[in-house]
């Protein structure tokens, strides 16, 4: 089978690769393909770095050639194979996906580019600069160069700001000591529009509400030099209106917290900390609102103060629009300051809103099966934009393998509240102007799950928040959690699964202490959001320590015993992980991407611990690990199970440490559907080899050749962001198979895989 399926391959990728290297019998008599141009430049010795500006110009010249994938045009092969009358839905695939339109001799319009070439040259300082073309032709191909002959640049000699109207002189003058422009500097049309939008932007922030970048105009005099040298002057064009050039301050802020579109009347106002309150009932309390507008009576206008406004106002969570407009009131008696009367309109989302949600999940505790989940939520609970959200849910799970199904169903019921204020609430004053951003969120839940492991056991679970959540910028995310407190309770073991408890001394302990205090920080950089970057990066790393702050209050039990809070055994250990992606996305439209993704994790027990408790531990292998090797069934280390098999059929392997390491080529095929192409290495290991494994689990210096390895494909029903996967992998490096027998491609053996969302 194995050979075979090598074989096959090695015939397909011959055959693809002799169909499409030649394409010559396809060009048409009398058309030439056209191969791209180059330029030659004869530069004049006073043109400074002319790589540089051969490199600028080779940007302007069109048409782009037909591309080459390892020297074959496989896009042209496709084009001209879809174009016979019988063709079959292979090469119609192959052509959407890859096909391109011939370009060839005719297409181009060489001498439109020389002139494009001498314009882009006299906006960089080369005047009178001359360019020529001239085709290089064969009987089926053509190529094309341009000859220019590049004469010294202008360069300035000095740089001047006209006289303005006041106060916008005195604001320009003050911002040309700032400009970039040097002595001696190339005259550069680039440089100067830039300059344009700055000296815009800048003024703009300082209260020239009505000004414009278009309102100013760069002239250059050469009359008094002979050596091409000029002098660059600033000059405000002429009939700029006079409501430009004069600065504005906000004279009045309105704000109206319960505005709705159809209704707009709104008679009662509150005046609060120089601001007016318009609301006919208290929707939303002043003094918890006014901390998200920066906007200041008396201060100048200033855009990005307005947006930070928005912005702030938009992450309440009880808005659903933030619309700032503004109005111009009047002007002062000396024409030389505006006013105006900024409106701040917020329209609120449905104070309350039921929703019903049904999943498909894949979970790494090695079970998949549906869920189903109402979620009610409450918006501006107690007028200070509060959301309270109550939620349920009950899912059933069955384990996706054959053999013996005892233990592989479970019954998951769970309940759920967050409350969640959007400012700090803590024993001590913050000032909220501290976070310029947003301000952070203060979360609280309490929760109660209810697990069932069929013939197994049951698990009773209570978890306590509090915490904290902030963004310092778009792409920074802070979430700092003081309070975490956790407890867990076995019950309803069965004989079978005290068994697996008796054969693995180290299980047993991880489920002994069953109440876990701490505080977890989790610091996200994300810009997988911004989805027209061609390069996105995403990194989160979290610290989790536990059961420092409770040893203190402790009490201490039979000497060698671990001690105890209220009666329970206590957790104390610290574990740090740092999870990296990047995606490289291009093609059309940048619907090809390239995602690589590594993740390690190290976790240490210590003081009134000997191992991390069993749900603080990592695993490897499933959906969205190591696709090649079943769920939570990698290692640890080269652990592999034969030795007292029965205590690990119903039980997942774990460790202390995990690295894992991703790479996946994802592709369209065909309107929603999409596929991949994916590699997959990773394992599990202990830092303190459990006696149950055989030291087969300790992390060692060979931890590289201790690596699950899989490749595989998979296809993906991508609606609007939800995604349905589906991934075919087989495991080519075995780590619990002997050395010298681990690197082998089990084309045979495939593992497959069903999960909701990208694997990362």
């Amino acid at each position: 089978m194995k050979n075979f399926l090598k074989n096959s391959i090695l015939v397909l990728v011959v055959t693809f690769m002799l169909y499409s290297c030649s394409i010559n019998k396809f060009i048409p008599e009398g058309k030439r393909l056209y191969t791209g141009a180059a330029i030659k430049m004869d530069a004049d010795s006073a043109v400074a770095q002319p790589n540089k500006l051969k490199e600028n110009l080779t940007q302007v010249l069109r048409p782009e050639p037909n591309s080459k994938f390892l020297g074959m045009h496989l896009g042209l092969y496709y084009y001209y194979k879809n174009q016979k009358e019988k063709t079959n839905f292979i090469n119609r695939w192959l052509f959407k996906q890859f096909g391109e339109a011939p370009v060839y001799q005719s297409d181009v319009e060489n001498l439109e580019i020389e002139e494009i070439l001498l314009n882009r040259l006299e906006n960089n300082g080369f005047f009178y600069s001359a360019a020529t073309s001239s085709f290089t032709e064969s009987k089926k191909r053509a190529s094309l160069e341009y000859q220019l002959k590049v004469k010294e640049p202008y360069t300035m000699a000095n740089y001047k700001v006209d006289s303005f109207t006041k106060p916008i002189f005195r604001e320009i003058k003050k911002l040309s000591t700032t400009s970039p422009f040097e002595k001696n500097m190339r005259f550069d049309l680039g440089n100067f529009k830039l300059e344009r939008q700055r000296l815009d932007s800048e003024l703009k922030n300082k209260g020239y509400y009505n000004f414009n970048s278009n309102f100013l105009i760069f002239e250059a005099d050469t009359n008094q030099y002979k050596n091409k040298k000029f002098d660059l002057f600033l000059k405000l064009k002429k009939d700029v209106p006079e409501k430009a050039i004069i600065p504005y301050k906000i004279k009045t802020i309105n704000v109206y917290p319960n505005y709705n579109l159809r209704d707009s009347t709104t008679n009662k106002s509150n005046r609060f900390e120089n601001k007016n309150y318009y609301q006919n009932e208290v929707f939303f309390k002043p003094k918890y609102l006014d901390d998200f507008i920066t906007l200041k009576e008396g201060e100048y206008y200033n855009p990005n103060t307005s947006k930070n406004t928005a912005r702030r106002l938009s992450t309440i969570g009880a808005y659903k629009y933030v619309n700032i407009q503004y109005k111009e009131i009047d002007t002062l008696a000396n024409d030389n300051e505006g006013a105006l009367e900024a409106n701040i309109f917020l329209s609120p989302l449905t104070k309350r809103a039921i929703r019903a949600e049904l999943q498909a999940v894949t979970k790494s505790n090695n079970f998949a099966g549906p869920t189903l989940g109402l979620v009610f939520s409450n918006r501006n609970l107690f007028g200070g934009g509060e959301t309270l959200n109550l939620s349920s849910s009950v899912g059933y799970e069955t384990q996706v393998s054959s053999g013996d199904n005892a233990g592989l169903s479970s019954l998951e019921l769970e309940l759920k509240s967050e409350l969640i204020f959007p400012r700090v609430i803590a024993p001590f004053s913050i000032n909220e102007d501290f976070f310029e951003y947003s301000i952070p969120k203060t979360k609280t839940s309490l929760s109660a799950t209810y697990l069932d492991r069929s013939e197994l056991y049951t698990l009773l679970s209570g978890t306590a928040l509090f915490g904290y959540v902030w963004n310092a910028n778009k792409y920074i995310t802070y979430e700092f959690n003081p309070i975490s407190v956790n407890y867990t309770r076995l019950s309803n073991t069965t004989p079978e699964f005290e068994q697996i408890l008796d054969d693995n001394p180290f299980l047993s302990q991880s489920f002994e202490q069953q109440f876990i205090s701490g505080l977890t920080f989790s610091f996200t950089y994300n810009e997988m959001l911004s989805a027209n970057k061609t390069h996105q990066f995403y990194m989160n790393s979290t610290l989790d320590v536990a059961g420092n702050s409770i040893s203190l209050l402790a009490k201490k039990t039979t000497e060698g015993q671990p001690k105890e809070f209220l009666g329970l055994e206590y957790a104390q250990y610290a574990k740090a992980d740092v999870d990296l992606k990047y995606h490289f996305n291009f093609g059309n439209n940048k619907e090809q991407t390239l995602a690589a993704r590594i993740f390690a994790g190290y976790g240490l027990a210590y003081g009134n611990s000997d191992v991390i408790p069993f749900v603080k531990q990592y695993f490897s292998g499933g959906p969205y690990s190591v696709r090649a090797f079943n769920t939570r069934s990698l290692g640890p280390g080269t652990y592999s199970g034969t030795d007292n098999e029965n205590s690990t059929t119903f039980f997942d392997r774990s460790g202390n440490i995990r690295l894992e390491a991703n790479v996946e080529y994802r592709f369209p095929i065909y309107s929603f559907f999409k596929g991949a192409f994916f590699v997959d290495a990773g394992n599990v290991w202990n830092s303190v080899e459990n006696p149950t494994f055989n030291g087969t689990d300790k992390f060692t210096s060979n931890f590289i050749n201790e690596l699950g390895m899989g490749a595989g494909f998979g296809l993906r029903i991508d609606v609007q962001g939800f995604v349905i996967r589906f991934d075919l992998a087989a495991p080519f490096h075995d780590p619990s198979l002997p050395e010298g027998e681990r690197l082998d491609f089990r084309f045979d053996e495939p593992v497959f895989n069903f999960a909701i969302g990208y694997s990362f």
